[in-house]
This record gives structure tokens, sequence and C-alpha cells, in this order.
């Protein structure tokens, strides 16, 4: 069987992928920080679908952690297939108001690791007749959303780099594409400090981590660029472009202000 690499895979979108792509028949290295969840995940995995798992504790704000997963990686297998930039988190908050530190945090994991994972792992890619990388953006990345500000420009960045990498490996074994799921019914909004009233409206439109997994894993293999799950977040992700952007960062910014 070929295998897949998938970080933040210990719950949530990432686990559900690591799911699809286990009933693929594909084996798994999962990265997560969470090393309890993610040794339950991985045994799970293993009884459920027959496959054979591998998994890496690992912080990924920490500096050198391309190099750590390509050289733990090597030491098993030549034979990895897909590539899942699944891990980041978000802040909720003014800007000025959250310590400077978590918000590098989130950069370091959001961005920097994507960018040195893909880097690290193309070659790898390369030496198979077919492979994918997967780098997960968020809705919210095709518009301003102030007290999220600096999640929001980090999924932009995401999206407008999977989009270059995609064009620059068009012509390789390697298809690119882009995952932007809306609200998710998983630990984000937890971790973002979010209040009970943002919580209330996100739930009102929370998709399944499976359902936006499985509409990730499809597009991935049909090698769609963007993959968009849900028809709500489809139009919240085009409205953007059409409507004032002084208007929408009205209505988004009362939602997401701390109350």
């Amino acid at each position: 069987m070929p295998s897949a690499l998938i970080t933040g895979a210990a719950k949530g979108i990432g686990k559900a992928i690591a799911g699809e792509l286990a009933g693929r028949h594909y084996d798994l290295f999962l990265v997560d920080k969470d090393e309890p969840e993610l040794s339950r995940t991985a045994q799970q995995l293993e009884r459920q679908y027959g496959i054979f798992t591998y998994s890496l504790p690992l912080d990924l704000a920490q500096a050198g952690v391309a190099e750590t997963i390509r050289s733990w990686y090597s030491q098993f297998r030549n034979d990895l297939e897909v590539v899942v930039n699944n891990a980041g988190f978000g802040l909720n908050g003014a800007f000025e108001q959250i310590p400077i530190g978590e918000q590098l945090e989130l950069i370091n994991v959001n961005i920097k690791a994507i960018v040195e994972i893909s880097y690290a792992f193309i070659p790898i890619l390369k030496q198979q007749p077919k492979a994918y990388l997967l780098n997960v953006g968020s809705t919210t990345a095709y518009q301003t959303v102030p007290y999220v500000s600096i999640y929001a420009a980090s999924k932009a960045f995401v999206v407008s780099f999977t989009r270059g990498l995609r064009h620059e490996l068009r012509r390789s074994n390697v298809s690119v594409s882009c995952l932007s799921p809306g609200s998710t019914d998983t630990d984000f909004v937890n971790r973002a400090r979010m209040g009970e009233s943002i919580k209330k409206t996100a739930a009102k439109v929370h998709m399944s981590p499976q359902t936006v997994a499985q509409a990730a894993v499809r597009g991935l293999f049909k090698g769609e660029s963007e993959i968009i799950p849900g028809f709500l977040n489809q139009v919240g992700a085009f409205l953007p472009r059409v409507m004032p952007k002084a208007f929408v960062e009205k209505v988004v910014g009362e939602i997401y202000e701390p109350k």
C-alpha cells in the first residue's frame, strides 16, 4: 500500500482526512502536538482499516520541523503519494491585545510549517508516478476578518501560495489542491478562545469533519484546484469578491468582536 502524511491528524478535520485515506488503503504518517490523542487516533485507524500508522508528536511552531518530519519518514518508507498540510489554529481578539508571541506562533504553524513541509516533500512526491499535495486554507481567506486578523491573513497566504504552486507544478506528476472549509464542528473555536456568542453563531452552520474530509479527499483525487465544501461556504467565499469591502468587514467584525 502507498502512504500518506497528514499534519494536525489527532482530531478534527485532520483525523477525518486520515480516516478517508485509510479507507482508500493508504498507510499513514500522522503528526500532531497532542501526543495522547494522536496515539488514540493511530490505534483506532489501524484497528478499523487494517493499515499501518506511524505517529510523530511534534509542535509545528518549532524551528526545523520539516527536516524532522522528512528524516522521520525516510526511516520507514519511500512510497509517499499524499501530503496533507492540515495543522493550523486561530486566535480571536483585538490584535493589540493578543500576546505577540502567540500570534507569531500562529504564523509559524499556519504559514511557515506549510511552506517548509511543501519544500521538503515535493521532491519526494515527484518520485511517485502520481502524487498529491493538499494545503488547508479557510473560507476566511477570501475576506478581511477583524478580530481574527492574523488567522484570516495566514489562510489568505495559504490559498495564494497553493494557487501559485499548482501552476508551477502543472506539468509534473504532483497535483496541488487547496481545501477551504467553513465553520466545522471541531475544537477550533475553543483553541481560538472564542466567546459563547460566536460559538452559537458558528454552530448554526457547522459541517461535520467527516463531511469536509469526504469532499477534500474526493476533490484531491479529482485534481481540483480549490475545494470549498458546502453550498453556503461557496457562496460565502464568493460574495466578498463582489460586495463593498467596508460592508463585509463591518458584518464579520460584528460577528467576531469579543463580547
